[in-house]
């Protein structure tokens, strides 16, 4: 296979290229994304930044600089897409590894969980089929977003995709786990938010003064297990100890 085969290469203003992962989000993706990123290192061409997102890579550059490169009148825009194509062109093969695997205590329903019972009414199913649906799977975090820490997970059950709120609360609080759309994910810190809220985890995906800030990173799996309220007390108590010792 080649990076060609699966993207989309355009201009975004004078001094970036966007490069477009065209079919729909997946693991096997996202691990074609990050070797098309190690390419375009390796070969040492003179961009500024590398920004990966969903399903986009932007690679920033400065003209002036490109420009120093090129021994014609050729546009820096044009000379650097060309090399990058030359990159897109390449045969590739693509190895899926299962990663670290980060375990989250959830406590779902009740005053951690408002929407727990909502989400089951949509789908005709119980509360605790809820639970088990969403705690059988692992999931894949493609990227961190939206607010420090926040991950943005593959691998929701369809059957419990459900649409986000028609009127966002205005806070929702940190550690929060809620479902939109086809995803799911936990606020990492307190924000307003349109999600449907299914449980809460005393873990903290954001810690700002801690030399390592975010919990999570892109390519880990995380895997939910549900607790009892007495245990989401206690954990969020030996979490509150650590963080201040």
């Amino acid at each position: 296979m080649r990076f060609s085969e699966y993207t989309t290469i355009s201009p975004m203003g004078d001094a970036a290229i966007r490069i477009e992962f065209n079919e729909a989000m997946s693991v096997q993706q996202y691990h074609m994304m990050q070797l098309l990123i190690q390419h375009i290192e390796d070969a040492e061409l003179p961009y500024e930044e590398i920004v990966p997102s969903f399903q986009v890579i932007t690679v920033l550059f400065n003209p002036l600089d490109v420009k120093k490169k090129i021994h014609n009148r050729q546009n820096p825009y044009q000379w650097l897409e060309e090399k990058i194509c030359i990159i897109l062109q390449q045969e590739i093969t693509v190895t899926e590894q299962m990663e670290e695997v980060v375990e989250i205590p959830v406590c779902y329903g009740g005053e951690f969980g408002p929407d727990l019972e909502e989400v089951a009414n949509y789908h005709g199913i119980t509360p605790g089929e809820v639970i088990q649906k969403h705690t059988e799977r692992d999931y894949f975090v493609y990227m961190l977003g939206f607010a420090p820490g926040f991950p943005y997970l593959g691998g929701l059950d369809e059957s419990l995709a459900t649409p986000r709120k028609q009127t966002p609360r205005l806070k929702i609080e940190a550690g929060s786990v809620g479902i939109a759309g086809s995803q799911t994910g936990v606020y990492s810190i307190e924000t307003p938010g349109g999600w449907q809220i299914i449980g809460r985890t005393p873990t903290a995906l954001f810690t700002p003064e801690a030399e390592n800030p975010t919990l999570l990173r892109a390519g880990v799996w995380i895997r939910f297990y549900p607790i009892s309220i007495e245990e989401y007390h206690a954990l969020k108590g030996e979490s509150l100890c650590q963080s201040l010792a």
